[in-house]
């Protein structure tokens, strides 16, 4: 089997759309590539558009998964590398939801080349608190609790995240969906995953980016707050912050028609 057809099966990659500009569309922690789908009729007439899972999401090959790989947010940049090489692709729009925006910003510093632009959507370096200089949202106690949930009730886990994650006052089916999407995740892929997700801090990484950059910030977001999307625009060189009216942590899903011309815009830039 070539590398190519290996990757593209291990991590489950779909082409569409047509364009002479390339946008990676990179799913959050307990999603799949299925939750861009508000947004590709939007984006698909004028990109080409690569969708994937990383290993242990959604229809990925899970018998390729290392626990030990993916211990830290590098193993999931390795996967967008892994990716944009069977593609043989250069030059393009890494789009991030959540941690894939620091998935993201890791690939692009470790591969220059292959990137142009980053487009962040509720992006967070660190969630954790480190009072007073920086408040990522939780505590690490908060957080251990809830990574115990996951082993004593994983159903219990999902559906108190869910909410949290999508907003409780948008749509009961996104919500649903979410939720169904964490339980059907590797249950071992998904608390390491959310270990290296939560209890990471790439604050110190932020200096380091060089790409033009734009953060889609919701204005009310339990995970991310605009604090945060502040910060990293200050800590980020060619960095600009657009705060969306908005509620949860999944714009993509939940304001596609927000922010769809908002990433045309800065594409076409």
């Amino acid at each position: 089997m070539s590398f190519k057809t290996e990757i593209i099966e291990r991590n489950n990659v779909q082409v569409i759309g047509s364009g002479s500009k390339v946008l990676l569309l990179a799913h959050g922690f307990g999603c799949d590539q299925n939750m861009w789908r508000f947004m590709i009729p939007q984006l698909s007439s004028d990109f080409k558009i690569v969708l994937f899972d990383y290993v242990g999401s959604g229809k990925s090959d899970v018998s390729q998964y290392d626990k030990k790989r993916y211990s830290t947010l590098d193993g999931y940049a390795q996967d967008v590398l892994d990716v944009c090489q069977a593609l043989e692709l250069k030059e393009l729009v890494f789009v991030g939801h959540s941690v894939s925006s620091i998935i993201g910003l890791l690939a692009s510093i470790q591969k220059p080349i292959i990137f142009s632009k980053l487009v962040m959507i509720c992006p967070s370096p660190c969630f954790l608190n480190f009072p007073p200089e920086y408040l990522g949202g939780f505590d690490k106690e908060d957080l251990e609790e809830l990574l115990n949930l996951m082993d004593t009730n994983y159903i219990g886990w999902a559906s108190y995240l869910a909410p949290l994650v999508m907003g409780t006052e948008n749509s009961e089916s996104l919500v649903t969906e979410l939720s169904d999407s964490f339980c059907s995740t590797d249950p071992v892929a998904a608390k390491t995953f959310a270990r290296a997700t939560f209890f990471s801090d790439y604050r110190h990484i932020l200096k380091e980016a060089s790409l033009p950059t734009l953060i889609l910030q919701s204005n009310d977001d339990a995970l991310a707050s605009v604090a945060v999307g502040e910060f990293m625009k200050n800590e980020m060189a060619h960095c600009e912050l657009e705060i969306v009216k908005a509620k949860g942590h999944c714009l993509h899903m939940t304001h596609p028609d927000s922010i769809a011309p908002e990433l045309i815009r800065f594409v076409n830039l």
